[in-house]
């Protein structure tokens, strides 16, 4: 009963060990977080390429999503974006945010995915265990 026990407890070690990271970043101001942000999720596949990684935007951090948008130094940034989800990255955008601002979806890059309400999605990927970042 005892080598039972053990067996089960290193199973569970070496499970939680193995477990892919999740996690999701919350970009709300393009000017203030995009350009940051998407270095932090580069540099965060860098370190952990394993991770499992959601960018949720909404407000004006939706901008950054948007065909021919360029960060200060006039780069674009779709090019970041395509890369990043080469690598397994979710770029998603709040459908509330697009009503509000009377925006359309055919304004953003192909790559990005929409989600009903950016608020909303943040809070169901924290309670599936994701971890917040804010950059």
């Amino acid at each position: 009963m005892k080598s039972l026990f053990a067996a089960l407890a290193l199973v569970c070690c070496m499970t939680g060990a193995s477990a892919q990271d999740r996690v999701v970043y919350h970009v709300a101001d393009t000017a203030g977080q995009a350009l940051g942000g998407l270095r932090n999720v580069g540099n965060h596949l860098d370190t952990d390429p394993s991770a499992q990684i959601t960018v949720v935007t909404h407000a004006q951090g939706v901008d950054f999503l948007m065909h021919d948008a360029k960060d200060r130094n006039g780069n674009p940034y779709e090019i970041t974006v395509q890369q990043l989800v080469k690598r397994g990255v979710r770029f998603e955008i709040c459908e509330i945010t697009l009503k509000n601002r009377n925006l359309k979806k055919e304004q953003f890059i192909e790559e990005a995915k929409f989600t009903p309400s950016g608020v909303v999605r943040l809070a169901k990927l924290q309670k599936e265990g994701y971890a917040y970042i804010r950059p």
